[in-house]
Protein backbone atom coordinates (compact mmCIF):
# COMPACT_ATOMS: atom_id res chain seq x y z
CA UNK A 1 0.00 0.00 0.00
CA UNK A 2 2.67 2.61 0.57
CA UNK A 3 4.76 1.35 -2.56
CA UNK A 4 1.80 2.04 -4.48
CA UNK A 5 1.17 5.28 -2.45
CA UNK A 6 5.02 6.75 -3.68
CA UNK A 7 4.41 5.48 -7.24
CA UNK A 8 1.38 7.92 -7.48
CA UNK A 9 3.22 10.55 -6.28
CA UNK A 10 6.70 10.20 -8.71
CA UNK A 11 3.93 10.25 -11.92
CA UNK A 12 1.82 13.53 -10.08
CA UNK A 13 5.38 15.25 -9.97
CA UNK A 14 5.96 13.72 -13.14
CA UNK A 15 2.80 15.44 -15.06
CA UNK A 16 3.58 18.85 -13.01
CA UNK A 17 7.06 19.03 -14.42
CA UNK A 18 5.77 18.38 -18.24
CA UNK A 19 3.08 21.20 -17.21
CA UNK A 20 6.06 23.79 -15.99
CA UNK A 21 8.16 22.63 -19.38
CA UNK A 22 6.40 23.29 -22.42
CA UNK A 23 7.89 21.78 -25.86
CA UNK A 24 7.14 23.69 -28.70
CA UNK A 25 8.95 24.16 -32.68
CA UNK A 26 11.77 26.53 -33.35
CA UNK A 27 11.81 26.73 -36.95
CA UNK A 28 9.64 27.41 -38.25
CA UNK A 29 7.72 29.03 -35.26
CA UNK A 30 4.67 29.58 -37.04
CA UNK A 31 1.88 26.46 -37.64
CA UNK A 32 2.03 27.12 -41.54
CA UNK A 33 4.11 29.54 -43.42
CA UNK A 34 5.13 29.94 -47.18
CA UNK A 35 8.73 30.07 -49.37
CA UNK A 36 9.84 30.65 -52.68
CA UNK A 37 12.01 28.50 -54.80
CA UNK A 38 13.98 28.70 -57.92
CA UNK A 39 13.73 25.50 -60.58
CA UNK A 40 17.16 24.39 -61.15
CA UNK A 41 18.09 25.12 -57.52
CA UNK A 42 18.21 23.53 -54.32
CA UNK A 43 15.38 24.14 -51.74
CA UNK A 44 15.41 23.86 -48.12
CA UNK A 45 12.45 23.15 -45.91
CA UNK A 46 13.01 24.20 -42.26
CA UNK A 47 11.25 21.72 -39.45
CA UNK A 48 12.93 21.72 -35.91
CA UNK A 49 10.74 20.83 -32.88
CA UNK A 50 12.62 21.69 -29.64
CA UNK A 51 12.07 18.16 -27.20
CA UNK A 52 11.20 19.14 -23.25
CA UNK A 53 12.62 17.07 -20.31
CA UNK A 54 11.80 13.81 -20.31
CA UNK A 55 10.37 13.63 -23.87
CA UNK A 56 11.80 11.66 -26.51
CA UNK A 57 11.04 12.10 -30.16
CA UNK A 58 10.04 8.58 -31.84
CA UNK A 59 9.07 9.49 -35.46
CA UNK A 60 9.43 12.18 -38.13
CA UNK A 61 7.68 11.96 -41.37
CA UNK A 62 7.10 14.43 -43.89
CA UNK A 63 3.97 14.57 -46.65
CA UNK A 64 3.01 16.66 -49.32
CA UNK A 65 -0.86 17.14 -50.40
CA UNK A 66 -2.06 15.83 -53.40
CA UNK A 67 -5.10 18.10 -55.65
CA UNK A 68 -7.73 15.30 -54.71
CA UNK A 69 -7.00 16.64 -50.83
CA UNK A 70 -5.26 12.89 -50.43
CA UNK A 71 -1.23 12.99 -48.66
CA UNK A 72 1.34 11.76 -50.07
CA UNK A 73 4.38 10.27 -48.49
CA UNK A 74 7.98 11.20 -49.21
CA UNK A 75 10.30 9.98 -46.33
CA UNK A 76 9.81 9.10 -42.70
CA UNK A 77 12.89 8.45 -40.01
CA UNK A 78 12.43 6.11 -36.59
CA UNK A 79 14.22 6.18 -34.16
CA UNK A 80 15.41 2.76 -33.91
CA UNK A 81 14.13 1.71 -37.73
CA UNK A 82 16.50 4.55 -39.53
CA UNK A 83 14.61 6.77 -42.85
CA UNK A 84 13.15 5.55 -45.74
CA UNK A 85 12.18 7.57 -49.02
CA UNK A 86 9.21 6.49 -50.61
CA UNK A 87 7.96 6.40 -54.01
CA UNK A 88 9.28 8.82 -57.04
CA UNK A 89 10.75 11.07 -54.12
CA UNK A 90 13.77 8.76 -53.69
CA UNK A 91 16.72 10.00 -54.53
CA UNK A 92 15.29 13.08 -54.81
CA UNK A 93 15.11 14.26 -51.58
CA UNK A 94 17.02 13.48 -48.21
CA UNK A 95 16.84 15.03 -44.38
CA UNK A 96 19.39 17.88 -43.99
CA UNK A 97 20.84 16.93 -40.88
CA UNK A 98 22.70 13.05 -40.52
CA UNK A 99 20.13 12.85 -36.99
CA UNK A 100 16.88 13.87 -38.27
CA UNK A 101 15.52 13.48 -34.61
CA UNK A 102 17.83 16.55 -33.58
CA UNK A 103 16.91 18.53 -36.85
CA UNK A 104 14.50 17.45 -39.29
CA UNK A 105 14.81 19.99 -42.08
CA UNK A 106 14.30 18.26 -45.70
CA UNK A 107 16.37 19.25 -48.75
CA UNK A 108 15.43 18.94 -52.23
CA UNK A 109 18.76 19.25 -54.27
CA UNK A 110 17.27 20.04 -57.79
CA UNK A 111 13.71 21.93 -57.39
CA UNK A 112 11.30 21.61 -60.20
CA UNK A 113 7.71 23.18 -61.32
CA UNK A 114 6.20 19.66 -60.20
CA UNK A 115 7.92 20.17 -56.77
CA UNK A 116 5.20 23.09 -55.94
CA UNK A 117 2.70 22.34 -53.42
CA UNK A 118 1.82 22.28 -49.45
CA UNK A 119 4.20 19.99 -47.40
CA UNK A 120 3.50 18.96 -43.83
CA UNK A 121 6.27 18.20 -41.43
CA UNK A 122 4.66 15.50 -38.84
CA UNK A 123 7.10 15.18 -35.28
CA UNK A 124 5.62 11.64 -32.88
CA UNK A 125 6.62 12.09 -29.45
CA UNK A 126 6.38 10.13 -26.26
CA UNK A 127 4.33 11.14 -23.97
CA UNK A 128 3.15 14.04 -25.28
CA UNK A 129 1.88 12.92 -28.58
CA UNK A 130 2.36 14.43 -32.35
CA UNK A 131 3.21 18.03 -33.34
CA UNK A 132 3.06 19.47 -37.09
CA UNK A 133 4.12 22.15 -39.38
CA UNK A 134 2.71 23.37 -42.80
CA UNK A 135 4.94 24.60 -45.50
CA UNK A 136 3.47 26.22 -48.92
CA UNK A 137 6.50 25.94 -51.28
CA UNK A 138 6.05 28.13 -54.94
CA UNK A 139 8.11 27.62 -57.25
CA UNK A 140 9.71 30.20 -60.21
CA UNK A 141 11.27 29.55 -63.47
CA UNK A 142 13.96 32.37 -64.27
CA UNK A 143 12.87 33.77 -67.76
CA UNK A 144 14.36 32.09 -71.01
CA UNK A 145 14.69 34.58 -73.31
CA UNK A 146 15.46 35.00 -77.14
CA UNK A 147 15.33 37.88 -80.05
CA UNK A 148 15.33 37.25 -83.42
CA UNK A 149 16.28 40.11 -85.71
CA UNK A 150 15.14 40.36 -88.98
CA UNK A 151 17.41 41.41 -92.35
CA UNK A 152 15.21 44.50 -93.76
CA UNK A 153 15.72 46.63 -97.41
CA UNK A 154 15.42 49.81 -97.61
CA UNK A 155 12.01 50.53 -99.71
CA UNK A 156 9.99 47.73 -97.80
CA UNK A 157 6.64 49.06 -96.27
CA UNK A 158 5.85 48.90 -92.66
CA UNK A 159 6.63 45.78 -91.20
CA UNK A 160 7.89 43.72 -87.93
CA UNK A 161 11.84 44.26 -87.79
CA UNK A 162 12.71 42.21 -84.77
CA UNK A 163 10.94 39.54 -82.17
CA UNK A 164 11.57 39.36 -78.25
CA UNK A 165 10.09 35.92 -76.80
CA UNK A 166 10.75 35.06 -72.87
CA UNK A 167 9.25 31.85 -70.52
CA UNK A 168 8.82 32.09 -66.69
CA UNK A 169 7.66 31.33 -64.13
CA UNK A 170 5.62 34.40 -63.18
CA UNK A 171 5.30 35.26 -66.71
CA UNK A 172 7.81 37.82 -67.45
CA UNK A 173 7.44 41.47 -69.15
CA UNK A 174 9.16 43.01 -72.34
CA UNK A 175 10.54 46.35 -73.51
CA UNK A 176 12.49 48.29 -76.29
CA UNK A 177 15.20 50.09 -75.71
CA UNK A 178 15.43 52.04 -79.03
CA UNK A 179 15.94 55.33 -80.42
CA UNK A 180 13.79 54.58 -83.53
CA UNK A 181 10.18 55.54 -83.78
CA UNK A 182 8.40 52.52 -84.31
CA UNK A 183 5.41 50.73 -82.77
CA UNK A 184 5.45 47.38 -80.03
CA UNK A 185 2.61 44.52 -79.65
CA UNK A 186 3.34 42.41 -76.79
CA UNK A 187 1.57 38.75 -76.65
CA UNK A 188 0.80 36.62 -73.39
CA UNK A 189 0.03 32.80 -73.56
CA UNK A 190 -0.02 29.96 -71.19
CA UNK A 191 2.79 28.83 -69.59
CA UNK A 192 4.44 31.97 -68.37
CA UNK A 193 5.67 32.58 -72.39
CA UNK A 194 5.33 35.94 -73.18
CA UNK A 195 6.40 37.52 -77.45
CA UNK A 196 6.75 41.36 -77.99
CA UNK A 197 7.66 42.56 -81.85
CA UNK A 198 8.70 45.72 -83.04
CA UNK A 199 7.63 47.35 -86.40
CA UNK A 200 8.49 49.92 -88.74
CA UNK A 201 9.35 51.38 -91.91
CA UNK A 202 12.96 50.61 -92.89
CA UNK A 203 15.17 53.42 -94.15
CA UNK A 204 19.10 53.33 -94.67
CA UNK A 205 19.47 56.15 -92.16
CA UNK A 206 18.03 53.60 -89.45
CA UNK A 207 20.91 50.55 -90.12
CA UNK A 208 22.89 50.02 -87.55
CA UNK A 209 20.86 51.67 -84.83
CA UNK A 210 20.43 49.96 -81.27
CA UNK A 211 16.98 47.62 -80.99
CA UNK A 212 17.72 46.13 -77.38
CA UNK A 213 14.72 43.60 -75.72
CA UNK A 214 14.32 44.21 -71.54
CA UNK A 215 12.93 41.18 -70.35
CA UNK A 216 11.98 41.62 -66.50
CA UNK A 217 11.24 38.98 -63.91
CA UNK A 218 10.80 39.44 -60.05
CA UNK A 219 13.64 36.69 -59.56
CA UNK A 220 16.01 39.32 -61.12
CA UNK A 221 17.47 42.44 -59.48
CA UNK A 222 17.27 44.14 -62.72
CA UNK A 223 16.05 43.87 -66.64
CA UNK A 224 17.78 41.51 -68.91
CA UNK A 225 18.94 43.42 -71.96
CA UNK A 226 19.22 41.49 -75.19
CA UNK A 227 21.64 43.48 -77.63
CA UNK A 228 20.92 44.34 -80.96
CA UNK A 229 21.29 46.24 -83.94
CA UNK A 230 19.02 46.92 -87.00
CA UNK A 231 20.21 45.87 -90.43
CA UNK A 232 19.12 47.75 -93.32
CA UNK A 233 19.90 47.07 -96.87
CA UNK A 234 19.81 49.59 -99.61
CA UNK A 235 21.28 50.09 -102.80
CA UNK A 236 25.24 50.94 -103.80
CA UNK A 237 25.77 54.73 -104.72
CA UNK A 238 28.99 55.20 -106.70
CA UNK A 239 30.86 58.60 -107.42
CA UNK A 240 34.06 59.52 -109.87
CA UNK A 241 36.96 61.31 -109.04
CA UNK A 242 40.28 61.72 -110.73
CA UNK A 243 44.17 61.92 -109.20
CA UNK A 244 45.38 64.50 -110.15
CA UNK A 245 42.63 66.88 -110.03
CA UNK A 246 43.81 68.32 -113.16
CA UNK A 247 44.62 66.39 -116.32
CA UNK A 248 46.78 67.37 -118.99
CA UNK A 249 48.38 65.93 -122.24
CA UNK A 250 51.17 63.82 -121.40
CA UNK A 251 50.38 63.62 -117.94
CA UNK A 252 51.52 59.84 -116.33
CA UNK A 253 49.90 58.35 -113.95
CA UNK A 254 46.64 59.08 -114.33
CA UNK A 255 43.52 57.58 -111.98
CA UNK A 256 39.84 57.65 -112.62
CA UNK A 257 38.24 56.05 -109.14
CA UNK A 258 34.96 54.93 -108.69
CA UNK A 259 33.65 54.91 -104.71
CA UNK A 260 30.77 53.23 -103.99
CA UNK A 261 28.37 52.88 -100.56
CA UNK A 262 25.61 50.60 -99.93
CA UNK A 263 24.55 47.42 -97.83
CA UNK A 264 26.17 45.19 -98.30
CA UNK A 265 29.01 46.31 -99.87
CA UNK A 266 29.46 46.25 -103.43
CA UNK A 267 31.67 43.41 -105.17
CA UNK A 268 31.29 44.13 -108.87
CA UNK A 269 32.56 47.75 -110.56
CA UNK A 270 32.38 47.71 -114.10
CA UNK A 271 33.46 50.82 -116.29
CA UNK A 272 31.69 52.27 -119.43
CA UNK A 273 33.20 54.33 -122.23
CA UNK A 274 30.45 56.41 -123.91
CA UNK A 275 32.67 56.71 -127.29
CA UNK A 276 33.02 53.27 -127.34
CA UNK A 277 35.49 50.89 -125.72
CA UNK A 278 37.76 52.35 -123.01
CA UNK A 279 41.31 53.24 -124.45
CA UNK A 280 44.25 51.31 -125.38
CA UNK A 281 46.77 51.15 -122.78
CA UNK A 282 44.60 51.33 -119.36
CA UNK A 283 43.67 48.96 -116.90
CA UNK A 284 40.73 48.28 -114.92
CA UNK A 285 41.13 47.18 -110.93
CA UNK A 286 38.15 46.90 -109.00
CA UNK A 287 36.60 50.51 -108.76
CA UNK A 288 40.05 52.23 -110.51
CA UNK A 289 40.99 53.02 -114.13
CA UNK A 290 44.89 53.12 -114.27
CA UNK A 291 46.24 54.81 -117.31
CA UNK A 292 49.55 53.58 -117.88
CA UNK A 293 50.85 55.46 -120.38
CA UNK A 294 50.87 59.50 -120.75
CA UNK A 295 47.62 61.17 -121.29
CA UNK A 296 46.37 62.19 -124.83
CA UNK A 297 43.92 64.39 -126.39
CA UNK A 298 41.48 61.24 -127.47
CA UNK A 299 41.21 60.17 -123.75
CA UNK A 300 38.86 63.20 -123.31
CA UNK A 301 34.97 61.44 -123.17
CA UNK A 302 32.31 60.77 -121.28
CA UNK A 303 33.01 57.49 -118.69
CA UNK A 304 30.55 55.24 -116.67
CA UNK A 305 30.93 53.49 -113.60
CA UNK A 306 28.27 50.61 -112.58
CA UNK A 307 28.25 49.39 -109.13
CA UNK A 308 26.10 45.79 -108.17
CA UNK A 309 25.21 44.49 -104.76
CA UNK A 310 22.59 41.87 -103.72
CA UNK A 311 19.71 44.26 -103.17
CA UNK A 312 20.77 46.63 -106.35
CA UNK A 313 22.68 48.78 -109.12
CA UNK A 314 24.39 51.98 -108.71
CA UNK A 315 25.92 53.94 -111.76
CA UNK A 316 27.26 57.29 -112.09
CA UNK A 317 28.84 59.11 -115.08
CA UNK A 318 31.94 61.73 -115.64
CA UNK A 319 32.98 63.73 -118.39
CA UNK A 320 36.78 63.38 -118.73
CA UNK A 321 38.57 66.35 -119.94
CA UNK A 322 42.48 66.53 -121.01
CA UNK A 323 43.55 70.08 -121.55
CA UNK A 324 46.51 71.12 -123.50
CA UNK A 325 49.92 71.96 -121.55
CA UNK A 326 49.56 75.40 -122.80
CA UNK A 327 46.02 75.93 -120.69
CA UNK A 328 47.35 74.26 -117.65
CA UNK A 329 50.64 76.05 -117.65
CA UNK A 330 48.94 79.42 -118.16
CA UNK A 331 46.63 78.11 -114.89
CA UNK A 332 49.29 77.25 -113.06
CA UNK A 333 51.32 80.47 -114.12
CA UNK A 334 48.55 82.49 -113.45
CA UNK A 335 48.01 80.59 -109.66
CA UNK A 336 51.39 81.28 -109.13
CA UNK A 337 50.99 84.81 -109.68
CA UNK A 338 48.08 84.91 -107.59
CA UNK A 339 50.08 83.47 -104.64
CA UNK A 340 52.77 85.63 -105.13
CA UNK A 341 50.06 89.19 -104.86
CA UNK A 342 48.79 87.67 -102.38
CA UNK A 343 52.04 86.56 -100.27
CA UNK A 344 53.06 90.74 -101.23
CA UNK A 345 50.09 91.76 -99.64
CA UNK A 346 50.76 89.82 -96.74
CA UNK A 347 54.15 90.73 -96.42
CA UNK A 348 54.04 94.75 -96.35
CA UNK A 349 50.85 93.89 -94.27
CA UNK A 350 53.19 92.19 -91.76
CA UNK A 351 55.80 95.54 -92.38
CA UNK A 352 53.42 97.93 -91.76
CA UNK A 353 52.52 96.47 -88.46
CA UNK A 354 55.71 95.90 -87.18
CA UNK A 355 56.92 99.54 -88.19
CA UNK A 356 53.39 100.77 -86.11
CA UNK A 357 54.74 99.06 -83.18
CA UNK A 358 58.29 100.37 -83.27
CA UNK A 359 56.83 103.99 -84.03
CA UNK A 360 54.67 103.08 -80.72
CA UNK A 361 57.20 102.11 -78.54
CA UNK A 362 59.57 104.90 -79.17
CA UNK A 363 57.23 107.30 -78.56
CA UNK A 364 56.05 105.55 -75.68
CA UNK A 365 59.70 105.75 -74.30
CA UNK A 366 60.35 109.25 -75.39
CA UNK A 367 57.71 109.93 -73.18
CA UNK A 368 58.49 107.93 -70.27
CA UNK A 369 61.77 109.52 -70.43
CA UNK A 370 60.14 113.09 -70.40
CA UNK A 371 58.35 112.61 -67.56
CA UNK A 372 61.08 110.79 -65.86
CA UNK A 373 62.79 113.91 -66.20
CA UNK A 374 59.87 116.22 -65.88
CA UNK A 375 59.49 113.70 -61.97
CA UNK A 376 63.06 114.85 -61.03
CA UNK A 377 63.03 118.31 -61.75
CA UNK A 378 59.46 118.70 -59.67
CA UNK A 379 61.00 116.31 -56.94
CA UNK A 380 64.70 118.67 -56.98
CA UNK A 381 61.83 121.94 -56.97
CA UNK A 382 60.21 120.44 -54.13
CA UNK A 383 63.20 119.54 -51.98
CA UNK A 384 64.40 123.24 -52.58
CA UNK A 385 61.27 124.73 -51.55
CA UNK A 386 61.88 122.46 -48.51
CA UNK A 387 65.08 123.58 -47.87
CA UNK A 388 64.50 127.03 -48.25
CA UNK A 389 61.13 126.81 -45.71
CA UNK A 390 63.58 124.88 -43.47
CA UNK A 391 66.19 128.30 -43.04
CA UNK A 392 63.19 130.78 -43.22
CA UNK A 393 62.03 128.75 -39.95
CA UNK A 394 65.54 128.79 -38.74
CA UNK A 395 66.21 132.47 -39.38
CA UNK A 396 62.79 133.65 -38.22
CA UNK A 397 62.24 135.26 -34.32
CA UNK A 398 60.50 132.90 -31.98
CA UNK A 399 60.14 133.59 -28.87
CA UNK A 400 58.75 129.88 -28.14
CA UNK A 401 60.41 128.80 -25.05
CA UNK A 402 60.18 125.22 -26.05
CA UNK A 403 62.80 125.94 -28.45
CA UNK A 404 66.04 124.99 -27.39
CA UNK A 405 68.31 128.04 -25.48
CA UNK A 406 71.09 127.82 -28.62
CA UNK A 407 68.54 127.92 -31.31
CA UNK A 408 66.88 130.35 -29.57
CA UNK A 409 70.08 132.84 -29.28
CA UNK A 410 70.82 132.20 -32.84
CA UNK A 411 67.56 133.09 -33.98
CA UNK A 412 67.37 136.42 -32.46
CA UNK A 413 70.80 137.14 -33.19
CA UNK A 414 69.59 136.42 -37.03
CA UNK A 415 67.08 138.65 -37.08
CA UNK A 416 68.85 142.19 -35.58
CA UNK A 417 71.33 141.28 -38.68
CA UNK A 418 68.28 141.40 -40.60
CA UNK A 419 67.33 144.70 -39.15
CA UNK A 420 70.73 146.29 -39.11
CA UNK A 421 70.50 145.05 -42.62
CA UNK A 422 67.30 146.70 -43.38
CA UNK A 423 68.17 149.88 -42.09
CA UNK A 424 71.15 150.50 -44.37
CA UNK A 425 68.70 150.05 -47.13
CA UNK A 426 66.09 153.13 -45.63
CA UNK A 427 67.05 156.45 -46.86
CA UNK A 428 68.00 158.84 -44.14
CA UNK A 429 65.86 161.91 -43.47
CA UNK A 430 67.91 164.55 -41.86
CA UNK A 431 65.90 166.74 -39.00
CA UNK A 432 63.44 164.43 -38.60
CA UNK A 433 60.86 165.03 -34.98
CA UNK A 434 58.12 162.83 -36.21
CA UNK A 435 57.17 160.06 -38.31
CA UNK A 436 53.92 161.50 -39.08
CA UNK A 437 54.64 164.65 -40.12
CA UNK A 438 56.75 167.32 -41.29
CA UNK A 439 59.05 167.98 -44.31
CA UNK A 440 61.87 165.11 -45.26
CA UNK A 441 64.65 166.05 -46.97
CA UNK A 442 67.06 163.65 -47.71
CA UNK A 443 70.69 164.36 -46.46
CA UNK A 444 72.18 163.04 -49.29
CA UNK A 445 70.61 165.47 -51.66
CA UNK A 446 70.98 169.57 -51.89
CA UNK A 447 68.15 171.57 -52.62
CA UNK A 448 67.68 175.04 -54.30
CA UNK A 449 65.17 177.64 -52.61
CA UNK A 450 62.45 176.13 -54.55
CA UNK A 451 62.67 172.34 -53.19
CA UNK A 452 64.51 170.86 -56.42
CA UNK A 453 68.25 168.88 -56.40
CA UNK A 454 71.31 171.37 -57.04
CA UNK A 455 72.73 170.36 -59.92
CA UNK A 456 76.87 171.45 -59.53
CA UNK A 457 79.08 171.55 -62.34
CA UNK A 458 81.94 169.66 -63.64
CA UNK A 459 84.42 170.70 -61.04
CA UNK A 460 82.10 171.25 -57.65
CA UNK A 461 80.95 167.93 -58.73
CA UNK A 462 83.96 166.19 -58.19
CA UNK A 463 84.29 167.60 -55.28
CA UNK A 464 81.20 166.43 -53.97
CA UNK A 465 81.47 163.25 -55.19
CA UNK A 466 84.53 163.17 -52.92
CA UNK A 467 82.62 164.59 -49.81
CA UNK A 468 79.91 162.01 -50.25
CA UNK A 469 82.44 159.30 -50.53
CA UNK A 470 83.86 160.34 -47.03
CA UNK A 471 80.14 160.13 -45.80
CA UNK A 472 79.40 156.89 -46.45
CA UNK A 473 82.48 155.69 -45.13
CA UNK A 474 82.06 157.45 -41.88
CA UNK A 475 78.24 156.08 -42.48
CA UNK A 476 79.54 152.40 -42.92
CA UNK A 477 82.03 152.79 -39.70
CA UNK A 478 78.47 153.88 -37.39
CA UNK A 479 76.55 151.10 -39.25
CA UNK A 480 78.95 148.61 -37.91
CA UNK A 481 79.26 150.25 -34.07
CA UNK A 482 75.53 149.59 -33.93
CA UNK A 483 75.40 146.16 -34.77
CA UNK A 484 77.77 145.55 -32.66
CA UNK A 485 75.52 147.38 -30.23
CA UNK A 486 72.53 145.46 -30.53
CA UNK A 487 73.70 142.18 -30.34
CA UNK A 488 71.66 139.95 -28.02
CA UNK A 489 73.04 137.92 -25.08
CA UNK A 490 72.53 134.65 -25.66
CA UNK A 491 72.00 133.54 -21.63
CA UNK A 492 70.07 136.44 -20.79
CA UNK A 493 67.62 137.35 -24.05
CA UNK A 494 69.06 141.28 -22.75
CA UNK A 495 69.99 143.19 -25.38
CA UNK A 496 74.39 143.30 -26.10
CA UNK A 497 74.59 146.86 -25.46
CA UNK A 498 73.50 145.41 -21.54
CA UNK A 499 76.17 142.49 -21.37
CA UNK A 500 79.89 143.05 -21.44
CA UNK A 501 81.52 142.21 -24.22
CA UNK A 502 83.71 139.66 -22.93
CA UNK A 503 80.81 137.62 -21.75
CA UNK A 504 79.50 137.21 -25.28
CA UNK A 505 83.09 136.13 -26.53
CA UNK A 506 83.04 133.55 -23.78
CA UNK A 507 79.79 131.86 -24.77
CA UNK A 508 81.30 131.37 -28.10
CA UNK A 509 78.41 132.95 -30.31
CA UNK A 510 79.74 133.61 -33.32
CA UNK A 511 77.42 136.60 -35.03
CA UNK A 512 76.58 136.79 -38.34
CA UNK A 513 78.34 140.48 -40.30
CA UNK A 514 76.01 142.13 -42.64
CA UNK A 515 77.53 142.43 -46.23
CA UNK A 516 79.01 145.67 -46.48
CA UNK A 517 80.89 144.82 -49.47
CA UNK A 518 78.85 147.25 -51.70
CA UNK A 519 79.46 150.08 -49.29
CA UNK A 520 83.37 149.53 -49.30
CA UNK A 521 83.04 149.96 -52.94
CA UNK A 522 80.75 152.96 -52.90
CA UNK A 523 77.72 151.32 -54.40
CA UNK A 524 73.76 151.70 -53.17
CA UNK A 525 71.74 148.93 -52.91
CA UNK A 526 69.27 150.05 -54.78
CA UNK A 527 69.22 150.58 -58.51
CA UNK A 528 68.11 154.10 -58.11
CA UNK A 529 71.86 155.37 -57.53
CA UNK A 530 70.82 157.36 -54.42
CA UNK A 531 72.78 157.04 -51.19
CA UNK A 532 70.82 154.80 -48.46
CA UNK A 533 70.16 156.42 -45.08
CA UNK A 534 70.75 155.46 -42.14
CA UNK A 535 67.86 157.30 -39.80
CA UNK A 536 68.22 154.62 -37.30
CA UNK A 537 72.03 154.44 -36.78
CA UNK A 538 71.16 158.59 -36.23
CA UNK A 539 68.03 158.49 -33.81
CA UNK A 540 70.24 155.68 -32.14
CA UNK A 541 72.80 158.30 -31.52
CA UNK A 542 71.01 161.21 -30.74
CA UNK A 543 69.55 159.42 -27.90
CA UNK A 544 72.64 157.99 -26.11
CA UNK A 545 73.39 161.18 -24.83
CA UNK A 546 69.30 161.18 -23.19
CA UNK A 547 69.02 157.93 -22.21
CA UNK A 548 73.01 156.30 -20.49
CA UNK A 549 72.27 157.44 -17.30
CA UNK A 550 68.96 155.59 -17.16
CA UNK A 551 70.87 152.48 -18.82
CA UNK A 552 73.42 153.02 -15.88
CA UNK A 553 71.06 153.38 -13.21
CA UNK A 554 69.18 150.19 -13.99
CA UNK A 555 72.38 148.02 -14.21
CA UNK A 556 73.01 149.06 -11.35
CA UNK A 557 70.07 148.64 -9.32
CA UNK A 558 68.51 145.43 -11.65
CA UNK A 559 72.17 143.49 -12.44
CA UNK A 560 75.41 142.31 -11.12
CA UNK A 561 78.70 141.67 -13.43
CA UNK A 562 79.46 137.83 -12.39
CA UNK A 563 82.86 136.10 -14.33
CA UNK A 564 82.11 138.14 -17.35
CA UNK A 565 78.57 137.77 -17.40
CA UNK A 566 75.53 140.49 -16.48
CA UNK A 567 73.19 138.45 -13.99
CA UNK A 568 70.10 139.50 -12.24
CA UNK A 569 69.76 140.65 -9.04
CA UNK A 570 68.14 138.55 -6.78
CA UNK A 571 64.48 139.88 -5.42
CA UNK A 572 61.19 138.65 -3.70
CA UNK A 573 59.04 139.40 -6.06
CA UNK A 574 61.23 138.94 -8.88
CA UNK A 575 59.75 136.31 -11.79
CA UNK A 576 63.02 135.51 -14.38
CA UNK A 577 61.82 133.57 -17.65
CA UNK A 578 64.59 131.50 -18.74
CA UNK A 579 65.98 131.29 -22.52
CA UNK A 580 64.31 127.93 -22.63
CA UNK A 581 60.83 128.95 -20.68
CA UNK A 582 61.03 127.96 -17.20
CA UNK A 583 60.33 129.71 -14.22
CA UNK A 584 62.88 130.60 -11.41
Amino acid sequence: MELTRQKAECLALLFLMALCVKSDFVDPPQPVTSQRALAETQTRLPCHYQLEEGEKMVQVTWHKELKDGSKDQIITAHFTDGHKEFGRYAGRVNFESVDPMQNSALLIPRTEESDEGSYTCHISTFPNGNFERRITLTVWILPISSLDPVVLVEGEPFRMVASCRAVGRPAPSLSWDTDLSGQSQEHTREGGSVSSYYSLHPLRSMNGKKLDCLVSHPALEQPRRIENRLVVQYPPDATITTSPAHLYVDLGNAELLCESGGNPKPQSFTWIRREGSLPDGVSVIGGKILFGRPLRMNDSGVYECVVNNTVGVGRTEFVLTVAEKSFFRADLLGDSRFLIIIGAAAGGLVLVLVIVILVVNHRHRHRNRKLEMELSEKKEEINNLSRQASFRRLNSVSSDPRLPADDYALLRVDSRMKNSEMSLERPVYKDSQSSLGGKWVPQSVELDELGRPVIWPDGRESLRVGEMDGEKEERRRRVESYLKSSNMSLDSGLPSSLVPLKAQQDDGIRLREPDLGHLQQGGSPHEGGWTPSQSAAGEREDDEDSSSYQISEALSNHFYLSKGVLRPRPHSNAILLQPRGQII
